[in-house]
């Protein structure tokens, strides 16, 4: 992470979203600039009341700085640049070099003071998803406030009131801004650190974009057909694993701001819903899952203890969120032989390959791409091929890693004997109903229907 300085100094305009301190509007705190797609440390609070940190997901935390007992933050709205996944960039829209913008920690009772400065081509503003705050604060374009113009800086003020798990992101020409990637995490910790303490706790966002093979720039006008599904803005195998200890209390909190609900899925363990926008579920009320669905807008907090070691898939359970780059008018070929074709097809285009006739998994094959587009399935395991793409990581359990230990600790070392195996011994024969005569290779069974009645033959 780099640092620099506020390209507006203190010259800049500054236009209150309501009533703002003159103490706040003197100067500008640093804007922090996050160029790397990879997941970053805890940010231990330096300063302020103490908390336990969240670690993002191929992303980081906004540092803030102490002023009169306020904590300063400084988000600049502009284009950037970001890695889908190794192979593929995007152009986007975020916040201080990244999208998802950084995650902003406070904790219940922090007086916050944000400036916002745009370096957008058109006017942005930023809705506190979630908060309890004055309505001068809540960051609706033409209700309550202007919107921040070109070159403009607003400073937005208010108490953290309620802990708990709560996104930002722009009311203002919301399908461009929030199609192009402009959203970000927050959590407010509570003000006793000991209070839903856990050893590892995760945050990240789930979003989509549209953009055509070959192309940079999302399509900002799609309404359904997504092509892109994604962890903060990467597509696995770009999205980094959640690194846990053996017998860790882990949560995950999980923003959608896509425009579908996504059932998250996790294997080899058994979580409770602990968290939602809302707030904290009483533990009386929480309930175990194995998958949680999260509608458009919504925030879940999930909780589980890691204690089956192992490389476990992490992953949204819609089959067309795991993969990249679909085509949607796509023909299903599945027992089709056209293999006469294809050889007709080679003599113009060399290099042509059957695709579809046995299902979609394409095993060892690499396709030409287009330039910036990433396949639907990729990834490599310890097994071979992972069939995956778009919302999918794992969650990798280990025993004798340290506190604050994220660093990949590469493919699970599984016991001798507990790994699925070809079977090499006699099969049984197969099952007959009793008294059955018996059959022979060539018989079918052919089924007609005949308005109500059915004909076997």
């Amino acid at each position: 992470m780099t640092s620099r300085r506020n390209f507006l100094s203190g010259a800049a305009t500054l236009i209150g979203a309501g009533m703002v301190s003159k103490a706040g509007a003197a100067t500008l705190p640093e804007a922090p600039l996050q160029s790397s797609a990879s997941t970053q440390g805890p940010l231990l609070p330096p300063n302020g009341r103490p908390y336990n940190p969240v670690v993002t997901l191929n992303g980081w935390t906004l540092p803030w700085r102490m002023k009169d007992g306020v904590k300063e933050f400084h988000l600049v709205a502009e284009p950037v640049v970001r890695e889908i996944a190794p192979g593929m960039t995007a152009n986007l829209w975020g916040y201080n070099g990244q999208s998802p913008g950084p995650t902003i920690e406070v904790v219940e009772g922090d007086r916050v003071r944000i400036f916002v400065t745009n370096k957008l081509p058109e006017h942005t503003s930023v809705h506190w998803h979630g908060q309890r705050l004055p309505n001068g604060m809540d960051g609706v374009t033409g209700l309550t406030q202007p919107g921040i113009a070109p070159g403009k800086t607003f400073v937005y003020e208010f108490v953290a009131k309620n802990a708990g798990t709560f996104m930002y992101h722009p009311h203002a020409d919301e399908m461009a801004q929030m199609a192009m990637g402009m959203m970000g995490f927050w959590v407010t910790h509570p003000r006793d650190p000991k209070l839903h303490a856990v050893d590892r706790d995760f945050v990240f966002l789930l979003n989509a974009y549209d953009i055509e093979p070959g192309s940079y720039t999302p399509k900002v006008n799609t309404m359904t057909d997504f092509n892109l599904w994604t962890f903060n803005s990467r597509a696995f195998p770009g999205v980094d694993p959640m690194v846990v200890r053996k017998d860790d209390r882990v949560r995950v909190r999980v923003g959608n701001l896509t425009m579908t609900n996504h059932p998250i899925h996790m294997h080899g363990h058994t979580f409770e819903v602990t968290g939602t926008d809302g707030g904290w579920v009483r533990p009386s009320a929480r309930w175990p899952e194995v998958t949680t669905d999260i509608a458009v807008g919504q925030m879940r907090a999930i909780e589980f203890m890691a204690d089956e070691p192992g490389d476990w898939a992490f992953h949204c359970h819609k089959s067309h969120h795991t993969m990249n780059a679909m085509g949607h008018d796509v023909p299903t070929m599945i027992g089709v032989d056209h293999s006469g074709v294809a050889r007709k097809i080679n003599n113009l285009v060399p290099g042509y390959m059957v695709m579809g006739d046995k299902g979609g998994a394409m095993g060892d094959m690499r396709m030409p791409l287009p330039e910036n587009t990433l396949p639907m399935m990729m990834g490599d395991g310890p097994f071979g091929g992972l069939d995956m793409g778009g919302m999918f990581t794992v969650v990798k359990v280990r025993e004798g890693l340290a506190r604050n230990d994220y660093k990949d600790p590469g493919w699970y070392q599984h016991p001798k004997g507990t790994v699925a195996h070809e079977w090499t011994g006699e099969l049984p024969a197969a099952p007959r109903a009793p008294g059955a005569p018996p059959s022979k290779p060539s018989e079918a069974m052919d089924v007609k229907r005949d308005g109500d009645m059915h004909h076997h033959h």
